[in-house]
């Protein structure tokens, strides 16, 4: 059935119109879908212009914003170089960081401009490092402060590993000390390099290159001391600078990545993006001085707090335990020096008194330096050419020159300000100098010797008569305890003392009971008997005699004694002082006759007193009995052999790791530099060739002395193998002693070996009666591998590294004398020193008495061997 004509017609119409509009609604549908893909592209091209400026390299950028973003980082690195300061203290860290901050830049700017990887950033890092290192951060060994020498290199290379060390245990401050340098210098070169390379190479600069930055900063607090310079200033202006840098940065990469993506659209109009960019500017300096306010206001309002570095965690490492104490030989320089000039001084003002060695520790055997960081001992710390002092009193400058003078104790007078060694041996006595602050006392490592001299400047404390001290107390001090003490000393001290309470009147009066009921004498021939010594025995038997008989010696440490039993502190002091003071004008020579001893007792306010406990000279008992012969007799029976065993050591003994780290020699040297250039495979070959030959060398000598031809020999050798196994170790031995005297110094460093024992084995195969057998010679050097293998166990695997790498064995000096044909006498055992009546070891036989006086000249005996090897005892 068809439909009508206009049915038709309006159907058709409206099916006209309804795809009229789906069409129109297609193209709408369409445009908004092509305008939502160009947005989604358009943001896909931010997105990932964004990435690609974190991830990628920046491109050329003006002269300016480079000198800019330099300039930030620059003050960055200068201001966190600024914490070395309170620890270095002049300028020399200023030169080393400043240096290295330009050496940086220059590096950095030539990886940019020929696109250096990091590989060759790092070589050229290394090469800066050794070629201007010498003239910024170690000068002294340098030719005319500039070219480096094979010393700036040593010096730099160890640098890299122990200087680190240096910085923590030495004396501050730490610019007088070769090497200490190498801390600023390296890290603020590393910490350069690092902050100009991400700041001159990447897009969001400012974020990496805070982090080297700031790692300086934290350096140099962390290695600096308690006393920071200004924190709370260079912590603002590393702040500031830094939030400043990073505002500015921040807006620079968001105006590149805005031009970077507007591809087609016309942007912001200049006049908006300039009041854009002027908002963002101020936005950023008003955080910038909110912030500093900020900090400000926190830093005024907390509290002051104690500041915590490492160098607080770090204990000396010198052992006062290997040095005598030097009044144990106080008799000795009046009866060996009195007439002979121990040193020369100039400028010693009148009155003044020179010191040798603050006494505060006593054991009943002898009164000693403590030095174990308590407040009335202090601690002794090495120490560079400026001693940071604030002892108040008068100004002087003296000039000593040394003679007949040995051992390790530096005379000197008040408090030391500088210290400046002259003559051949200044460089060694300089790097070994150490100084206790608290007692005022310096010693050397290395041992004075006849023309070492030097100019320091000191602080002499004001002094004090009794009505201005009458009215001070006691200055509460903790002392080292006093073992030991006789008893007769505490009952008299009471007596001496007096009803007063007044701790003045009760030191004066026990110091004035002993030298007024005293008689002097040194004990010399034609003088009265007078033991020498000062254990417990002998202080016992001079206060309970019927007359009190003595020297400075006696006299101090009993009345030290007496006053530390009242519970007031006290310390004895060894040093000279001459009987008529020629004023600082003059140059006075000091002999052994000007040697004294006396007591110093701390005032509030004051510091300490001296007292003299001892009677003058001409005071002396009515009937002497001058008994040369008698005198030495009692001197050598007096001393407690323990005490003296010390006296066997030469002063240049070294305990300081330090000091014995820094005796490295040339391969070890090669190993060190094998170890910072990261494994380089050059350097391994030619680490290994001298490793190879100091082994074969070893093996070789070790071979020799096993198949010697003559017994004796062979039991000579396997001693000879123990002693150059422990100077391999670090623990040397003295020249021209008995095996027997070696073996109580290697038994204390190796308690766990039967050394002593060897010893013994050994001399009684040398030089006993017959010839050893086979088997005997086969026992004993059985007993040699298993004291070598227990002293290599006894060390850490690092050490017995270096023990096979080292040297002192195969060039030690001192060998066995050559034996004739006809097995002549060796030459004779070496001198013992004072004090050197060393305990005998069980099972050994115990060497002649010396019969003369404790301190004199040894008798020279000898003791003819079998062979060559015989010798060798004094040697080792």
């Amino acid at each position: 059935m068809s439909e009508p004509a206009g049915a038709g017609r309006t159907g058709r119409a409206r099916s006209a119109d309804g795809g009229a509009a789906a069409r129109g609604a297609g193209t709408a549908e369409r445009a908004a879908g092509a305008d939502r893909d160009r947005a989604r592209a358009r943001r896909e091209r931010m997105r990932g212009a964004g990435r690609a400026a974190d991830r990628g390299p920046a491109p050329a950028r003006p002269v300016w914003a480079v000198a800019l973003d330099s300039a930030a980082v620059a003050l960055l690195l200068v201001v966190a170089a600024l914490g070395f300061g309170p620890a270095f203290g002049g300028s020399g860290y200023l030169v080393a960081a400043g240096g290295a901050i330009v050496l940086a830049l220059a590096i950095t700017l030539l990886a940019v401009r020929f696109a250096w990887n990091i590989l060759i950033v790092t070589a050229a890092t290394m090469l800066a490092y050794l070629l201007f290192g010498g003239a910024l951060a170690a000068p002294s060994t340098t030719l005319f402060g500039v070219l480096p020498t094979l010393e700036t290199v040593r010096t730099l290379v160890l640098g890299i590993v122990f200087s680190w060390k240096d910085v923590l245990t030495l004396e501050t401050p730490l610019g007088g000390f070769p090497s200490t340098l190498v801390v600023p210098f390296l890290s603020t070169l590393v910490a350069g390099v690092l902050a100009f390379g991400f700041a001159l190479r990447l897009r969001r600069a400012a974020a990496w290159a805070l982090l080297p930055a700031s790692a300086l900063l934290v350096t140099g607090i962390v290695f600096g001391t308690r006393e920071a310079a200004a924190p709370v200033l260079q912590g603002l202006l590393f702040s500031a600078v830094a939030l400043g840098w990073w505002a500015w940065r921040r807006q620079e990469n968001r105006a590149e990545a805005t031009r970077a993506t507007a591809v087609g659209a016309s942007g912001p109009d200049p006049a908006s993006a300039r009041r854009l960019r002027t908002t963002r500017l101020a936005t950023g300096a008003g955080l910038v001085v909110v912030a500093m306010a900020v900090g400000l206001g926190a830093a005024a309002a907390a509290p002051a707090a104690s500041r915590e570095v490492l160098r607080d965690q770090i204990e000396p490492p010198l052992d006062l335990h290997d040095y005598a104490s030097p009044l144990v030989g106080f008799r000795s320089f009046v009866r060996d020096e009195k007439d002979q000039t121990l040193f020369t001084v100039h400028g010693l003002p009148t009155g003044a008194r020179i010191r040798l060695a603050t006494l505060d520790s006593y054991d009943g055997l002898v009164y000693n330096v403590a030095g174990d960081g308590s407040s009335g001992s202090g601690t002794f710390t090495r120490v560079s050419a400026d001693i940071p002092s604030d002892t108040a009193g008068d100004k002087a400058t003296l000039d000593v020159t040394i003679d007949q003078l040995t051992g390790v104790w530096i005379p000197d007078a008040g408090y030391l300000d500088t210290v400046r060694f002259t003559g051949d041996r200044a460089s060694e006595l300089a790097g070994s100098l150490h100084y206790n602050s608290v007692t005022g006392v310096a010693l050397t490592t290395d041992g004075l010797t006849a023309g070492d001299s030097y100019t320091m400047d000191v602080t002499i404390p004001p002094s004090y008569n009794d009505e201005q001290l009458s009215t001070r107390g006691i200055e509460n001090l903790s002392m080292p305890r006093s073992t030991g003490v006789p008893d007769a000393l505490t009952s008299l001290a009471t007596t001496y003392a007096g009803d007063t309470s007044v701790p003045l009147d009760q030191v004066r009066n026990i110091a004035s009971s002993l030298s007024q009921g005293g008689f002097f004498s040194h004990g010399l021939e034609g003088e009265a008997t007078s033991r020498a010594g000062h254990g417990a025995e002998r202080i016992a038997s001079l206060v309970s005699a019927d007359q009190m008989v003595g020297d400075d010696e006696q006299y101090s440490v009993a009345m030290a004694l007496m006053v530390r039993s009242l519970g007031i502190p006290a310390r004895v002091v060894m040093g000279f002082y001459p009987a008529e003071s020629a004023g600082p004008d003059a140059t006075q020579q000091i002999t052994g006759d000007d040697v004294h001893a006396w007591v110093e007792v701390p005032f509030e306010g004051v510091g300490w007193m001296p007292f003299d406990p001892t009677p003058p000279k001409d005071q002396v008992p009515e009937e002497q009995a001058p008994k040369p012969k008698a005198d030495p007799k009692a001197q050598v029976l007096q001393p407690p052999p323990p005490p003296q065993e010390p006296a066997e050591l030469p002063p240049d003994i070294r305990t300081d790791d330090t000091d014995q780290e820094a005796v490295v020699d040339d391969n070890s040297m090669l190993g060190l530099i094998l170890l910072v250039g990261g494994g380089v495979l050059a350097l391994l070959v030619v680490l290994l060739v001298p490793v190879l030959v100091i082994s074969l060398a070893k093996a070789r000598r070790r071979r020799r002395r096993r198949s010697a031809p003559v017994p004796a020999d062979r039991l000579s050798g396997g001693w000879d193998e123990i002693v150059d196994r422990a100077r391999d170790l670090g623990t040397p031995t003295t020249p021209g002693v008995t095996r027997r005297e070696t073996a109580v110094v290697l038994a204390t460093a190796f308690p766990q070996t039967p050394v002593i024992a060897a010893a013994s084995a050994a001399d009684t195969g040398v030089f006993g009666p017959g010839e050893p057998s086979p088997a005997e010679v086969e026992a004993f050097w059985t007993e040699v591998d298993g004291i070598v293998a227990g002293m290599g166990e006894a060390r850490t695997p690092w050490q017995r590294l270096r023990a096979r790498l080292s040297l002192r064995s195969l060039l030690r000096r001192g060998r066995g004398p050559v034996r004739s044909q006809n097995h002549g006498t060796a030459r004779p055992d070496a001198a013992r020193g004072p004090g050197s009546d060393a305990p005998t070891p069980s099972g050994s036989t115990p060497p002649a008495a010396d019969p003369r006086p404790t301190g004199s000249e040894p008798s020279h005996a000898v003791e003819p061997p079998r062979s060559e090897s015989a010798g060798s005892a004094s040697d080792d």
